[in-house]
């Protein structure tokens, strides 16, 4: 818990940082006035000012944001000796630049932290499938247990190496959001026997485009080999005869192609709540082995399923995904950019009902997977970083009036017409911003409570 909590701390710190010190240094350059650099809201923690006459830098107790207060005249009275400071005395292609700042610090230091992340390189999970889900699209592709993804083909012609089962599933996302199909180049495990496979998505409707993606396609998990870890005494595992390495050549007849399956297997084993015994058989020694076994009645999502209570099958095979200086920053330039457009088409898709709101997380999700991705390294965590830091960016180019984004909207509007826009329309436009906003917010704030209670 503590671990998760100063995880999200230190990531929401970070990101409010940069995106204030965008706003601030080019504020600076274009001359301008500032008052106060904050770090939060609230209750002041921390202060520092060297003289009082210069920005003044706090850290409040409320973490959830941060401001840049500059010297203005809308917001009180400016000595004529420092109204050349002001910001609302700056012509408007400054104005525009400081607010457009922020945002661009925040996409800016997503190519750094992805670049980072690919210089330190990740251990992934190959992109060997393990057996498709019956009836699933994977399953109708020709896609079969043991098919390695080398690399998919792009509408141009060019190959895109897969480079990991994670790489594999941006991909999917990715093509899934725009509706289109998939090419993919795949193998057997050692790159023997390469063939074409065309992935059709056109029974996925861009609604269905979240994190249960892959299972809706059929990509139950990457491939895992049918050998038994650790068996708990006194399970039905143990109680069969099982033990630990015995790899499952059959159950009921019928090979096993991998621990995925064999794990569906023994769910499905129970009917009606009533277990029912299997006939298995196992490789122990040299020796090949028949055992039934029987599997225990257990509730997975509120419907019965069946569990022997032993570890089923072994980790994924694992690959580091790593690359140079040079790729690596282009590597991280590209992986921004798309994050950015698709981020802004699932916005769109939401906002029209094409895409389920249930994408939209709030600060619970951010901090759990936070937690999660500190524990396991840094180049996970720089990853998850700039994921983040590219959403707030995105987030808040939205043309929406409490955001960067509602006042390059208006910046636009007196471009364009030669005047800025009344106070009475700016006042409606800010109320109506805060109440988007709120629901914005309740709505990523009720999915984050259902995800941790298993609702969603």
């Amino acid at each position: 818990m503590l671990t998760t909590v100063l995880s999200f701390l230190l990531t929401i710190g970070i990101l409010i940082v940069v995106h204030e010190w965008g706003h601030y240094r080019v504020a600076r350059a274009c001359g301008v006035k500032v008052l106060r650099f904050s770090v939060g809201f609230g209750k002041v923690l921390w202060r520092r000012q060297r003289s009082p006459d210069s920005t003044e830098f706090v850290l409040c107790a409320l973490p959830f944001g941060g401001y840049v207060r500059m010297l203005d005249g809308r917001e009180g009275a400016v000595p004529p000796h420092q109204a050349h400071m002001a910001f609302n005395n700056q012509p408007l292609r400054a104005r525009a630049a400081i607010v457009a700042a922020g945002p661009a610090a925040n996409i800016v230091l997503a190519v750094l932290l992805y670049a980072a992340a690919n210089w330190i390189g990740v251990e992934e999970p190959r992109a060997l499938l393990g057996a498709p889900t019956a009836g699933s699209a994977v399953e109708r592709a020709g896609l079969r247990s043991g098919d390695l993804v080398r690399a998919l083909v792009a509408e141009d012609g060019d190959e895109i190496a897969i480079h990991s089962f994670n790489d594999l599933r941006w991909h999917l996302t990715d093509a899934a959001v725009q509706g289109r199909d998939l090419v993919l180049l795949v193998s057997d495990a050692q790159g023997r026997g390469e063939r074409r496979v065309q992935l059709r998505l056109d029974g996925i409707d861009s609604r269905d485009v979240d994190a249960q993606l892959m299972q809706r396609l059929g990509f139950a998990s990457p491939y895992s080999e049918p050998v038994l870890g650790d068996v708990k005494a006194d399970g039905p595992a143990a109680r069969a005869g099982l033990m630990k390495g015995d790899r499952v050549l059959e159950v009921d007849g019928r090979p096993v192609p991998d621990a995925g399956q064999l794990r569906e297997w023994i769910r499905q084993s129970v009917q009606g709540g009533t277990p029912r015994e299997m006939q298995w058989r196992v490789q122990r020694d040299g020796r090949v082995i028949e055992l039934p076994v029987t599997a225990a009645v257990r509730q997975d999502q509120g419907q019965p399923a069946g569990r022997i209570d032993a570890y089923v099958g072994t980790p994924p095979q694992m690959v580091k995904v790593q690359h140079g200086p040079l790729e690596g920053l282009v590597q991280g330039a590209k992986r921004t950019w798309d994050v950015s457009v698709l981020s802004l088409q699932m916005l769109g898709r939401m906002l029209i009902g094409e895409a389920s709101l249930k994408n939209l997380s709030g600060p619970l999700t951010i901090a759990d997977i936070a937690g999660q991705t500190v524990q396991l390294g840094l180049a996970y965590y720089l990853g998850f970083l700039a994921l983040v830091s590219v959403s707030l960016g995105v987030l808040n180019l939205l043309p929406l009036p409490v955001l960067d984004g509602g006042h390059l909207m208006y910046y636009l509007f007196e471009g364009v017409t030669g005047r800025p826009i009344s106070d009475l329309w700016l006042e409606r436009l800010q109320r109506g911003g805060v109440a988007v906003m709120f629901m914005m917010m309740s709505l990523a704030l009720y999915n984050d409570v259902a995800r941790l209670l298993g609702l969603q």
